[in-house]
């Protein structure tokens, strides 16, 4: 058949359509719209009702002015408005920026001014935060709205208001979107995350609606997610929009439980007065799990799955979660690739596995996500795929649908990331035979000692199996001698002891003797709000040491 017979097939409106999460709200509101979607405290809301409320809070900020590609923050915890925020404005062509709420106001600022935020959402229990950075910028045109919530008891409860109207009035200050439309261009921003910012300046990181779309389909696919799963939203929404999880939830009309309080207790208590089915943490999240006191725990009667993703796992967490009866999927990525984009897919023939060596496999990060184009391993000098071996290491690159667009006004990190055709993660990993992934190392953290090169994870691993230990991080510290030697921080579980020589004595029985840290610190380690360890912090209490 020749190519003529293709001829006048061309785009348009019956057979083109823009891939945007939007899609899935609206199909909830008429499939499902007597559903539950989301559940916080005494509030509850049906996706019909939820999708009214978005048409409402975009209708809102088209009321205040704000426009096709007008960027709306909001400093929330996971209540609804953070949800509603998601698609609400969106719904107008203008861009989503979650900001981390735990970051100091200098920070906070720096984002408001180099977004060029028109309009800010903050819940009342950050107004000192908030106000102390809106002091700190020249332009005085931000309109503020105060989340104000009633549910909240005890500290922060009566913080002060900093706007003119509140996010419910926002949502009668303007006529509902009644016809809203998908972006014109799927390639149109939907969300501005901003990175941790561990070394200068957070960068700015843009998505755009055919990712968002795609990165919920792949979640469905990679997780295998069923229809109406009862979610707990335990990720905060402002790192990577929550790994997209509320659209995801939109589009297999799921349920959304969410909660402010990130604890044992409430997460053990949520999974049973609501049937969690699924939620998603980080590893530091599934330590406190698995170290909490008898009294905060909850015997678990139905199957939960867990999708984690941060630092690497250590395998003796994973095994001490699936103890307490839930199935755990390590996942992989970045802020810049819209979350996870590598999955531990589980293999039937591990089922016949100790228990051991099951969390072993299961602490590796996998392979590519369904809707991943490629993820390789490169030798960091000749950019060559190094060779499934288990041992030769290379940086992780990423290429598909759900790679950011780019770093907002940063065009020369921008094209630093993709210099080669694909997004450079700064990620250390070997391929094993199998073609799964493991990561050894940040670039920027691994170890030189005597030229020889240290997975810190690798020591943080063996480190994890002491029965002491809860929170442990490994760093670089200098050497006079040896370049750098390592050095490792330890948080210890409540009511227990360890000392420096038993640490150290319990690696030098599992490690080679130049991996063994030679100082070991006993303290509460820094952590962001996702609940990753700052390493940055860490490598500047290292260097103030003194040198051995």
């Amino acid at each position: 058949m020749s190519n003529q017979a293709f001829e006048g097939m061309e785009k348009q409106a019956a057979n083109h359509v823009p891939l945007s999460p939007l899609s899935f709200l609206a199909r909830s509101r008429d499939v499902f719209g007597d559903r539950d979607a989301v559940i916080y405290g005494t509030r509850r809301y049906t996706w019909r009702q939820l999708h009214d409320r978005c048409a409402q809070l975009g209708g809102g900020l088209r009321a205040l002015g704000v426009d096709q590609g007008d960027v709306v923050s909001i400093i929330a915890a996971n209540t609804p408005e953070m949800v509603e925020a998601h698609f609400g404005v969106p719904m107008i062509g203008a861009v989503l920026n979650t900001i981390n709420s735990r970051l100091d106001p200098e920070t906070i600022a720096y984002i408001l001014d180099h977004a060029e935020t028109r309009v800010l959402i903050t819940d009342m229990l950050f107004s000192n935060a908030v106000k102390d950075a809106l002091a700190r910028l020249d332009r005085q045109d931000i309109v503020v709205v105060d989340i104000v919530d009633t549910q909240i008891e005890g500290p922060g409860a009566s913080s002060e208001r900093l706007g003119q109207l509140d996010y419910e009035s926002l949502l009668e200050t303007g006529p509902a979107l009644q016809d809203w439309a998908l972006p014109r261009d799927e390639w149109d921003a939907i969300t501005l995350n901003y990175t941790s910012g561990t070394s200068g300046r957070p960068k700015g990181v843009v998505y755009h609606h055919r990712g968002s779309y795609l990165m919920a389909l792949g979640t469905i696919a990679g997780w295998s997610l069923p229809a109406h799963p009862r979610y707990l939203y335990t990720v905060p929404m402002f790192h990577c929009n929550g790994w997209g999880h509320a659209w995801t939830m939109a589009a297999c009309a799921g349920t959304i439980i969410c909660n402010r309080i990130i604890s044992a207790e409430a997460i053990f208590g949520a999974i049973n007065q609501h049937k969690i089915t699924h939620f998603g943490a980080a590893p530091v999240v599934l330590g406190m799990l698995v170290n909490a006191p008898e009294e905060q725990r909850q015997a678990i009667d139905h199957p939960v799955k867990v999708m984690t993703a941060g630092a690497p796992p250590p395998a003796a967490i994973l095994q001490k979660m699936n103890a307490l009866g839930f199935d755990v999927l390590q996942v992989y990525g970045l802020t810049e690739t819209f979350g996870h984009v590598v999955e531990c897919v589980w293999r039937d023939e591990w089922n016949q596995l100790p228990a051991s060596e099951q969390a072993a496999i299961k602490a590796r990060q996998g392979v590519r996500f369904p809707v991943t184009e490629e993820v390789q391993v490169v030798n960091v000098i000749t950019r060559d795929p190094v060779p499934a071996d288990a041992e030769s290491e290379g940086e992780i690159v990423i290429r598909g649908n759900t790679v950011m667009k780019g770093y907002y006004r940063d065009p020369e990190a921008t094209a630093a990331s993709f210099a080669e055709g694909a997004f450079r993660s700064g990620d250390i990993a070997v391929v094993h035979p199998n073609g799964y992934i493991e990561i050894k190392d940040r670039l920027k953290d691994v170890i030189i000692s005597g030229g020889e090169n240290i997975s810190s994870v690798e020591v943080e691993n063996a480190i994890y199996q002491h029965p002491a230990v809860s929170v442990c991080a490994v760093v670089a510290r200098p050497s006079e001698k040896w370049g750098e030697t390592p050095c490792a921080f330890v948080e210890l579980k409540p009511d227990v002891t360890a000392t420096e020589h038993e640490i150290i004595a319990h690696c030098r029985a599992r490690l080679a003797g130049f991996k063994t840290p030679k100082h070991v610190i006993f303290d509460e380690l820094p952590k962001t709000a996702t609940g990753k360890i700052q390493k940055f912090v860490l490598r500047q209490r290292a260097r103030s040491l003194k040198q051995t």
